[in-house]
């Protein structure tokens, strides 16, 4: 989010702060008072009043009526504030190794159409992945939707700069494009665009979500083909100097077939060691979480050595980065919940005793976190003064007055 601290004092930027914050404070309380809108604000009622009518005319507020009245107050219930879901629509879509998730959702930052789809990103040129992709998060949209759509977000897993240039994507063969461009071709004349490394993207939905309650720090890993790492400090993203910190795919694991750790718990490794004991149909990965659930002896030694290399990498990223928790995302993160406790027991035999373990969570919705941060990028951008509308310079509606 902006820091309004540092604009300007003009009429019009000072108005402008206040708009978007207006919006922050109704989208992180959900539901708000005018008094309370007014209170945060640091606004007597007649300036906030004036700002919650140009947001209930431009369709993104409403007003409804409490559901219970405090039982200090008397009378009927009282008119809250809050944000209109169908007054944007934002897109989120994450390009992985395997497959495409796409999925849209709305002012209130619900998810709404999820859509997965199987997809060779090995093999496909960066610009038919992100053509296909625009087509996957489009489909089904009805035309008031895409009309409304405020923005559309890309995660990938790939090293990228701040301007979405692409440096390398190893898993999916890319290397030195410029993303950004590409997936702005991609799109309908209009629409913004943002792209994101997919565990950064991972980690800002999982900070979203919490609408900014969640305060300490937060390490996310997203497990799929690679791993991916996202570091949130008190809600926001840490990229480091670079754009790359959190990544610890990339750390050295001295006992394992591999060099990096992303090689030995990623999905890869763990579909070709099951290959060689599975006992019916082709080897996926439903069909090794089902054998572990099972307790198959030769399933149960794969998980047992992910386990100890997951926990091996987690100690080694606790030194160094010190998280209250971490929170795993990714179709490989569905093994967790099964060997948790030998997790644990691996990392209480390698951490030191001065050094606390941290909480470790499943995401529940590990497998669309990614794209859910992308469209979060888009929506908390809309609710900024980077959003062109609070400018007065977008959609057609009338903001001249800010």
């Amino acid at each position: 989010m902006s820091d309004f601290s540092s604009l300007s004092s003009s009429p019009r930027r000072v108005r402008q702060a206040n708009v978007a914050a207006a919006l922050q404070a109704i989208f992180a309380g959900r539901q708000l008072s005018r008094a309370d809108l007014a209170r945060q604000l640091g606004l007597n009622r007649s300036s906030s009043g004036n700002i919650i009518s140009e947001l209930i005319g431009n369709g993104l507020v409403r007003e409804v009526a409490e559901d219970a009245p405090k039982p200090t107050r008397a009378g009927r219930p009282g008119i809250l504030l809050e944000l209109v879901p169908e007054g944007a629509c934002f897109i989120g879509v994450e390009i992985g190794v395997e497959h495409i998730t796409a999925l849209r959702i709305g002012l209130t930052a619900e998810v709404s159409d999820v859509r997965v789809v199987p997809f060779d990103g090995r093999h496909a040129p960066v610009a038919e992945a992100v053509d296909r992709a625009v087509a996957i998060a489009l489909e089904g949209a009805a035309s008031g939707e895409i009309e409304r759509c405020e923005g559309f977000g890309l995660a990938t897993p790939a090293q990228m700069d701040r301007r979405g240039r692409v440096r390398i994507a190893p898993l999916l063969g890319w290397r030195d494009v410029d993303l950004a461009a590409i997936t702005r071709e991609a799109l309908p004349a209009g629409i913004p665009s943002l792209v994101e490394n997919d565990a950064n993207a991972f980690a800002i939905g999982e900070a979203y979500a919490s609408r900014g309650r969640q305060r300490g720090v937060t390490l996310v890993l997203v497990i799929e083909s690679g791993v991916g790492g996202g570091i949130v400090i008190d809600g926001q993203l840490f990229r480091g100097g670079n754009g790359l910190a959190g990544e610890i795919g990339h750390i050295h694991v001295p006992d394992a077939d591999c060099a990096e750790l992303e090689e030995a718990i990623g999905l890869e490794l763990l579909l070709n060691r099951y290959r060689g004991v599975a006992t019916a149909g082709d080897a996926t990965l439903a069909g090794l979480l089902a054998d572990v659930r099972d307790r198959a002896p030769a399933a149960v030694a794969i998980a047992e050595d992910w386990a100890r290399h997951l926990a091996f990498a987690l100690v080694q990223a606790c030194r160094l980065v010190d998280p209250d928790r971490i929170v795993l995302g990714g179709s490989v993160a569905g093994l967790y919940p099964m060997v948790s406790a030998r997790v644990a027991f691996h990392m209480e035999t390698l951490q030191a005793d001065s050094f606390p373990l941290p909480e470790i969570v499943l995401h529940e919705a590990a497998e669309m976190g990614a794209a859910y941060g992308a469209a979060c990028m888009l929506h908390q951008r809309f609710l900024s003064l980077e959003n062109d509308l609070l400018a007065g310079d977008a959609m057609g509606k009338d903001w001249g007055s800010l």
